[in-house]
């Protein structure tokens, strides 16, 4: 049976199997983008992208081991730790980033967990000030409680992003500092307190296609599904355990993208890191494959990405426009 038959373009599924996830990943490249196409035409404007601002509101000395994170405690990588930074500071950033088309602005800190006490209220007051801008306020804090992302969601969070990086099966082969269901309860806290979920994942770690599909698996059976997934390739990072790790092959990125987006038809499915060692036609592909955003400026957290003239540029030159952000309401 043609795996690409399993889907109907107007149907949400939660049931999934990793077998079948594989079949649709390994359909012949050609079958699988036009598949892609069709789905994501089904649910979305097909040439509008929506360009995300991301900044380290707090940097480093984090007591996390995540293999590839140059944030580590654990890892001897060239980053100088850094503390929170002003509310002000943030809000002048975002305010900068809007002015140059981005419609969400991504705050996220080096943190195992949310504690409460004055940082995390700074960072109440930086969501609440994002979304005043009329901008989509997105936070990545690591795990927290229930309460704390219901005072997020009272702060006018959009959403809260919280990878799940890899498959169940390999996952403890990047971190061993959390188990994957912690990263399971964090997300069912997000959804609880009614705020959006951004959850994807990082290819070129090691891991097999049957872990990606995995990953993928996992996520499109949620109910809801989340409503943002990244799609990042590693950027190997001197002093990190996958320093080594050769670098993504794009069309990887481009069947990846394609399955998330039969899998998860309603998703905005993020372009995210690892752009800077994809040339301008691997990327447009992405865009074919159902990618609908991308972060955009010169960071990503603490790795490079393109210039953002670039960007507008390829935008311009494929005929891709800015979405217009879509914010929570305010408290």
């Amino acid at each position: 049976m043609d795996p690409l038959a399993l889907e109907d373009s107007d149907l949400i599924r939660h049931d999934w199997q990793v077998d079948e996830v594989v079949a649709v990943h390994n359909t012949p490249l050609m079958e699988l983008l036009y598949r892609a196409q069709q789905v994501h035409r089904a649910h979305h404007e097909p040439n509008a992208v929506q360009l995300c601002s991301l900044l380290s509101i707090k940097t480093g000395a984090c007591s996390e081991d995540c293999g590839y994170c140059p944030q580590s405690a654990h890892h001897s990588a060239d980053l100088g730790p850094e503390g929170l930074m002003d509310v002000e500071a943030v809000l002048s950033t975002a305010e900068r980033a809007r002015d140059a088309g981005a419609s969400r602005f991504c705050m996220g800190a080096a943190w195992r967990e949310v504690r409460d006490g004055p940082a995390f209220d700074n960072v109440v007051e930086m969501v609440r000030g994002v979304s005043k801008l009329g901008m989509e306020a997105c936070v990545t804090l690591g795990m927290l409680n229930a309460d704390q992302a219901k005072r997020l969601a009272d702060a006018g969070l959009k959403s809260y992003n919280h990878n799940l990086d890899t498959s169940r099966e390999y996952y403890e082969l990047i971190i061993t500092t959390r188990r994957f269901e912690d990263r399971l309860n964090t997300l069912q806290h997000v959804r609880d307190a009614g705020v959006t979920v951004c959850s994807g994942g990082i290819l070129g770690m090691g891991e097999s296609i049957e872990d990606r599909c995995s990953m993928l698996c996992t996520l499109a059976s949620m109910n809801p599904q989340p409503e943002s997934v990244p799609i990042n390739a590693l950027v190997a990072v001197e002093g990190t355990p996958l320093a080594d790790r050769p670098p993504v092959d794009p069309l990887e990125m481009v069947r990846a993208i394609a399955t998330t987006r039969i899998l998860m038809p309603k998703a905005m499915v993020r372009l995210s890191a690892g752009r800077t060692d994809m040339s301008r036609e691997a990327q447009v592909l992405c865009f074919m494959a159902g990618a609908n955003s991308l972060f955009y400026g010169e960071k990503l957290l603490t790795t490079p990405n393109p210039d953002a003239d670039d960007d507008r540029a390829l935008l311009d030159a494929i005929g891709a426009h800015a979405l217009e952000p879509s914010p929570a309401p305010t408290c």
